[in-house]
């Protein structure tokens, strides 16, 4: 296995789904996730953070793998809130990329099965999403119901 690249994302596990927000700093990545946590956990499915700001990002037989530096582990940071601990996992596969929407609707419909390349080579499957959603999960499950399984 080559050495992980350390991407500047954040990373989640949905039941047994990851989920890996990209995108610019202030975007919201981490609030996202962290709301994503706490739906998953009203809805009784297991969820738990894997990294936050840094993923160590690496493909293993075919699957892509999110890692969390060790000085980070377990911490989100809340803009404007400051850090928080959550329940949290060294390591995950992660099954899509979750990437900023437009938010001014020039593209209101993203292309059917857009994809990523993260790291270099490594690619996943594209959800977008806007970042002040109130139920990013929710809409997360209604564009991929195998979310959460």
């Amino acid at each position: 296995m080559d050495k992980p690249s350390n991407i500047h994302a954040t990373a989640i596990v949905v039941g047994k789904t990851g989920l890996l927000f990209m995108g610019p700093s202030g975007w919201g990545k981490s609030m996202l996730a962290f709301t994503c946590i706490n739906e998953a956990q009203r809805l009784g499915i297991s969820s738990a953070l894997v990294a936050d700001d840094q993923a160590l990002i690496s493909e293993v037989d075919g699957s892509v793998i999110a890692a969390c530096p060790a000085s980070i582990a377990g911490l989100l940071e809340l803009r404007g809130t400051g850090l928080v601990r959550l329940p949290h996992i060294a390591s995950a596969t992660m099954h899509y990329a979750i990437l900023p929407a437009s938010p001014t609707g020039e593209k209101r419909l993203p292309p059917e099965g857009e994809r990523t390349t993260i790291a270099g080579s490594i690619e996943l499957p594209v959800i977008r999403l806007l970042a002040n959603t109130p139920l990013p999960l929710a809409i997360l499950m209604a564009k991929a119901p195998d979310i959460g399984q």
